[in-house]
């Protein structure tokens, strides 16, 4: 699943690492991949990404194997993370006279031995090159929409960019998810926000929306999750719920190398036996 949107603050990085983290505690094997140069989702799961750690960097430009990269998530069960360093701001610029340069991300996870259940891909808040190769790479986009004023303020073009994705490079991709961030139940806009979002994507937005919350905000600054930081708020059982709809839906696949894109039942059903 790419997680994207070009428009910054919108929950992207947030969303990616409490979703992962709420599959895997649900007993689902999920690796993040951080494609943003800023790498908060490796900062948010506690991964270690100076510039001299084996990143996702050297995966894109140098074909280093993705095997080589991954680190287990401290605390988490099943939730691994390929980190990014401040050398991925260069990446958009060194992949363009490389072979193959919107594919690169896709060879590496198709050549990944480890068997999982979810791989979700934060993207940067851009539509350049790393987004494309993240594109190319999943078979769905999850569109975090903030619920605030200009929500869908250049939605447009990351649909277009989808379409273009899907056209040119990847058949398979389609818009699947997009999940309301950051609702203020005690506001007309949000509510307003949110329906128009609703009346434009139905079958794609979820029921469960995410609250804006201080301990969501305050989690990362620890090196973790919102699940782990404080899993009674209303942040951390926001992002179950949205989790566990997310496996309902069969949303995930499983990608084992030896039967690549077969069964995502073992998540499904131990997400839905541990949120009954």
């Amino acid at each position: 699943m790419v997680v994207a949107n070009q428009k910054g603050g919108v929950g992207k990085t947030t969303s990616t690492v409490n979703l992962a983290a709420s599959l895997a505690l649900h007993g689902a094997r999920v690796l993040v991949i951080d494609l943003d140069p800023q790498g908060n989702a490796s900062t948010a799961l506690g991964i270690d990404h100076h510039s001299e750690v084996p990143s996702i960097y050297d995966v894109l430009v140098e074909s280093r194997p993705l095997s080589e990269v991954v680190q287990p998530v401290p605390d988490i069960e099943g939730l691994f993370c390929a980190p990014a360093t401040i050398d991925l701001a260069g990446a958009e610029i060194e992949l363009v006279s490389l072979v193959a340069r919107e594919s690169r991300l896709q060879r590496a996870i198709q050549a990944y031995e480890q068997p999982l259940d979810y791989i979700l891909i934060d993207c940067p808040p851009s539509l350049g090159l790393l987004t494309v190769n993240a594109m190319v790479a999943g078979a769905e986009v999850l569109i975090p929409i903030q619920c605030e004023y200009y929500a869908l303020e250049g939605l447009g073009q990351l649909l277009r960019n989808v379409d273009l994705v899907r056209g040119h490079l990847n058949p398979d991709l389609h818009v699947s998810t997009i999940l309301l961030t950051m609702y203020d139940g005690r506001t007309r806009l949000a509510s307003q926000v949110a329906d128009e979002v609703r009346s434009h994507f139905s079958r794609e937005v979820l029921r469960t929306s995410i609250p804006r919350s201080v301990r969501i905000s305050e989690a990362p600054s620890y090196g973790q999750t919102v699940l782990t930081y404080d899993p009674g708020s209303s942040g951390s059982l926001s992002y179950l719920e949205a989790a566990r709809e997310i496996a309902l839906r069969g949303v995930g696949v499983r990608y084992d190398p030896q039967h690549a894109h077969t069964g995502s039942q073992n998540s499904q059903q131990s997400m839905s036996e541990g949120t009954q």
